[in-house]
This record gives structure tokens, C-alpha cells and sequence, in this order.
């Protein structure tokens, strides 16, 4: 499936580990791993630890770039616009900001309760 033809609230939930490899994340993220390197670059707010010349993301990483990538694929950014909007230097978009990880962390959670009700 193209990586535009997915919303973030289908890419499925993030799991529950501490840290993921670039191939892990590239693949949580519907992106290859030359995307996350690039992106590292222009938005100084992904900062994925680094150890022995690899990249390992957090939750809070894998977060970030599914709402990056919803900014350039779905919404249609620009790189310099999806900056300025993290930078929070649009009016109000701290509260659309908000609004927009309530929405992708009630949606993962409502994908936990159907899987744990399907058990």
C-alpha cells in the first residue's frame, strides 16, 4: 500500500517498547528509514538516542514523526510550514496541536480495548 493511502489513525498502534530500531520506526510510520534520517535534519525536535552509530526512537519519537508525517502526506504542509506549526508559530495552533494527540492517543486506545475485548 502507497504510504500516503494511510491515515495516522490507521497505522496501528505503537508497542509497547522502550526503544525501536530506524527500520522499526521507518515501518510504524508507513516511511523508509532515508525519511527519518532527512526529517532528523529539518525538525530539530526529533532527537532519537544514539548509540554506536545507530538511532534507536522512543514512543514519544514515533509520536512525533506519525504527526509529521500527517502534516507533509495528509494535510499538506510544506517542510517549512509542518516546522513552523511544531514551533508553535501559528495562533492557536497549540490548542490544534493538543486536539490533534488527543485524537491519535484515543484512537490507539480504542484499538488496546477492541483488541483486548476481541480476547
Amino acid at each position: 500500500m502507497p504510504e500516503t493511502s494511510q491515515t495516522t489513525s490507521e497505522l496501528g498502534t505503537i508497542p509497547s517498547k522502550r526503544y525501536f530500531t530506524i527500520g522499526e520506526a521507518a515501518e510504524l510510520c508507513q516511511l523508509k528509514p532515508h525519511v527519518l534520517r532527512y526529517w532528523e535534519q529539518e525538525f530539530d525536535q526529533i532527537q532519537p538516542v544514539k548509540r554506536s552509530n545507530r538511532r534507536y526512537y522512543q514512543h514519544q519519537d514515533l509520536l512525533l514523526l506519525r504527526q509529521i508525517r500527517s502534516l507533509l502526506h495528509e494535510q499538506g504542509y510544506t517542510i517549512a510550514g509542518a516546522r513552523q506549526w511544531l514551533a508553535g508559530d501559528t495562533a492557536g495552533d497549540d490548542a490544534a496541536r493538543y486536539r490533534q494527540l488527543l485524537r491519535q492517543t484515543i484512537s490507539e486506545l480504542e484499538e488496546i480495548q477492541a483488541l483486548l475485548r476481541s480476547c
